[in-house]
């Protein structure tokens, strides 16, 4: 189990992380508005890309850059990629803070992973706060509304990889750097773009949502440093619980930039979600035998 100074720690990285990823979507969103989703990944990527390199470097770890092959890192990678690309083609599509409050349901999605994989077993409670979440992500989507298309689809898939990126870091040896972890995934993010990327038609990009997209690689990079280092060597279910500060700051976002009032029926798909994932992060505390909140240890 993780000491108090070390779940401080992860507490602070998950709010940063919140508050960088947030803005981070806010600027993709009005790049988006313009730029087709594999084009606009793919230039966030060429400069996040050049500033991970800087970052290794700058903490005196290019000697480590070999460990970015290790199978468990690429597998982040992967799933980062995929996340990442999904979120990106429903940014143009949806209400900033309703696709939020989907991926908000990849805690309660990492416990269900968990149970899949036998890391975690559950008792009735937390089964009745997964069921209550996920009640309340089709709150969020409403299949067979008028609202609800391909893109609510695809949001749900995102919070699926989100989870499984989460999920997937715990196993991760303490050895690797951060920094290392980072640059891996914005590569990898960066391929699967431009494989995506050769099925749009791509605009000119001497324009202002060009610069809207380096401020969101600056963001995204620093957002992707702290979630790594929220997870690792953490409690899971304590940190976990801060990542549902970017509901409102999307909310919020989403007034000031395009004026988006969330309706009742997302307001009390949001309740849902946050309150059972907060249930069951609880439930998790107070388990003597829950695995999640443990962290991995390193790798020999």
């Amino acid at each position: 189990m993780a000491s108090a100074a070390e779940n401080r720690r992860g507490i602070l990285f998950m709010l940063l992380a919140m508050s960088f990823y947030i803005v981070n979507d806010a600027f993709m969103k009005l790049a988006r508005e313009v730029y087709p989703a594999g084009q606009a990944i793919t230039l966030r990527t060429g400069f996040a890309v050049v500033i991970g390199i800087a970052l290794v470097f700058a903490a005196r770890q290019g000697d480590r850059l070999s460990a970015a092959l290790n199978p468990r890192v690429l597998l982040r990678g992967l799933l980062e990629a995929l996340s990442a690309l999904a979120f990106g083609w429903t940014l143009g599509l949806m209400p900033l803070a309703n696709l939020t409050a989907i991926n908000m349901a990849s805690p309660l999605l990492i416990v269900a992973l968990a149970v899949l994989l036998r890391i975690e077993r559950v008792g009735w409670r937390r089964v009745l706060a997964l069921t209550v979440g996920f009640i309340g992500v089709l709150f969020v989507v409403r299949p067979g509304a008028e609202a609800f298309n391909a893109a609510s689809i695809v949001a749900v898939f995102c919070a699926f990889l989100t989870a499984a990126r989460d999920l997937s870091t715990r196993f991760i040896s303490n050895d690797i750097p951060s920094t290392v972890v980072s640059l891996t995934t914005t590569v990898l993010t960066g391929i699967v773009a431009i494989a995506f990327g050769l099925t749009e038609e791509w605009q000119p990009i001497w324009r202002l949502e060009s610069v809207y997209v380096a401020c969101a690689a600056v963001l995204v990079v620093i957002g992707t440093f702290f979630i790594i280092g929220a997870f690792r060597r953490t409690d899971i279910s304590v940190v976990s619980l801060y990542r549902y500060s970017i509901i409102v700051f999307a909310t919020l976002l989403g007034y000031l930039v395009w004026g988006d009032v969330p309706d009742l029926f997302t307001t009390i798909g949001v309740a849902l979600i946050v309150g059972s994932g907060l249930y069951t992060m609880h439930r998790q505390r107070v388990r003597p035998d829950s695995n999640l909140k443990l962290s991995r240890k390193p790798a020999p």
